[in-house]
């Protein structure tokens, strides 16, 4: 639950720094332009004032000012503003609070001089107090109601991000702590344990990747167990057949002649075979495998196998024929290791077909690719057992043993070997209807290296 809680917390705070720098940003930007906005507004406003007044008590001046006591009271009152006029000398001729009519009045008010229409004579001067208008009070106003309602939606983002944090942060953290806990458990060992996540998007994904992750470790330590009890059983054997013969030896059972001998020297040639399977299977996991690649002909390399089996299959009765074409081209191969890989096929074919049945090599260009396949009309491999063909110590029989069945990593090997070609290796069979392994190899070109 810790989890949860860190992921909750990280988004809530995430989420209200995000918010006070947005809001921030636009009371900042918002309380600037409103301010630039009002100061331009009242100066326009004053600006516009003065002049409509000046245009207003100009008139009054070729009256000897008759009657502009009125006037100037009436514009006090429409813009709630104290408004003083004097005359060219100075002295108050209109004032709207009627206190200093008649007096001399000098002040530091926003004021307006009124001249005659060539611009030469001075005829008054308009005074206005400069406390805020109604105007100024109102843009005031407005300003504080922007900041008010950027405070008050500030405050509402807050809880609605303290909300959607609490609902995001559980449907992103509880995904996250299942996978985590599935994560130890696996760490622990048990490669049972899958995340049960049923979201469709991105954390759903993630679940399906990491379910088919937990799906190959559990494979591998599988294969891994599997591996060391099979490499221990086929150790087993080819040993204890040996300690067996030595201890007869001993007993006085069996005497050390050339046939004990020879069942002796036969146990340690499987002995030595298994274990040289199993370097090289380690080399080729390890991507170590060295090949001489060279430009071969396939018709030798099958000739080659050929010659090698032929007796047994012969001995068994088996019917065993070639159809390689003249035309095809070179390819890039090791000779003995693709004669290694057609051997292993043939050697399989001729175990698993009857007496009477027959093994056919073939080879064709394909895509520009050289096929080598090898058929039967033998027993075939069940459908559930091909995909793990290639698996290492696999069986299709379980019955079999090392002796009639093979160490189960000849396929294995055969599979890198033509991988580290460049190549791929697969296999057709039904049951009952006999098999067909088929591999490709590059065609040679001039621009070929030795190398892979």
């Amino acid at each position: 639950m810790k989890l949860v809680y860190r992921m909750q917390f990280k988004l809530l705070a995430t989420f209200m720094l995000v918010i006070l720098v947005a809001i921030g940003t636009v009371a900042l930007f918002v309380g600037r332009s409103a301010k630039e906005g009002v100061e331009e507004f009242e100066e326009l406003s004053e600006q516009l004032h003065m002049a409509r007044m000046e245009q207003m008590l100009s008139g009054y001046y070729f009256q000897g000012w008759a009657g502009v006591q009125s006037l100037v009271k009436e514009m006090s009152y429409l813009y709630s503003r104290r408004i003083v006029l004097t005359d060219g000398y100075g002295t108050v001729i209109g004032d709207s609070s009627e206190n200093l009519l008649g007096k001399t009045f000098v002040s530091d008010w926003p004021s307006q001089a009124l001249v005659s229409a060539d611009g030469k004579a001075l005829l008054g001067t308009l005074y206005v107090s400069p406390e805020p208008s109604a105007e100024t009070v109102l843009t005031e106003r407005l300003g504080e109601s922007i900041n008010r309602f950027l405070l008050w939606g500030g405050g509402l983002a807050m809880i609605v991000a303290l909300v959607l944090t609490l609902i995001l942060s559980r449907r992103i953290s509880a995904p996250l702590h299942s996978l985590a806990t599935t994560a130890r458990r696996l760490g622990q060992g048990d490669f049972s344990q899958r995340a049960r996540i049923r979201d469709k998007g991105e954390l759903g994904e993630l679940a399906q990747a990491f379910n088919f992750m937990a799906g190959n470790l559990e494979r591998a330590d599988k294969l891994r167990r599997n591996l060391i009890a099979d490499t221990a059983h086929e150790l087993r054997s080819p040993l204890y057949n040996i300690r067996g013969y030595i201890e007869a030896i001993q007993d006085g059972v069996m005497e050390p002649d050339a046939k004990t001998i020879g069942f002796i020297n036969e146990e340690v040639t499987l002995l030595c075979r298994l274990v040289d399977d199993l370097k090289e299977l380690a080399l080729a996991e390890a991507g170590e495998l060295k090949l001489s690649c060279q430009p071969e002909r396939v018709a030798d390399v099958i000739h080659h196998a050929l010659a090698a089996i032929r007796p047994r299959a012969e001995a068994k009765g088996l019917s065993l024929s070639a159809h390689v074409p003249d035309e095809l081209p070179m390819v890039r191969a090791d000779f003995q290791r693709v004669v290694q890989v057609l051997r292993n096929l043939l050697e399989n074919a001729i175990t698993h077909t009857a007496k009477g049945g027959s093994v056919a090599v073939t080879a064709r260009l394909e895509d520009g690719w050289v096929e080598v396949s090898v058929a039967d009309n033998g027993e075939g491999i069940p459908e559930d057992e091909l995909p793990y063909i290639f698996e290492r110590f696999h069986r299709v029989d379980k019955s079999r043993t090392r002796a009639t069945g093979g160490s189960g990593l000849g396929l294995t090997i055969a599979k890198y070997l033509i991988e580290a070609h460049g190549g791929r290796i697969q296999v057709q069979s039904a049951l009952g209807k006999g098999s067909r392994f088929s591999f490709t190899l590059p065609i040679w070109t001039f621009n070929a290296t030795n190398s892979p």
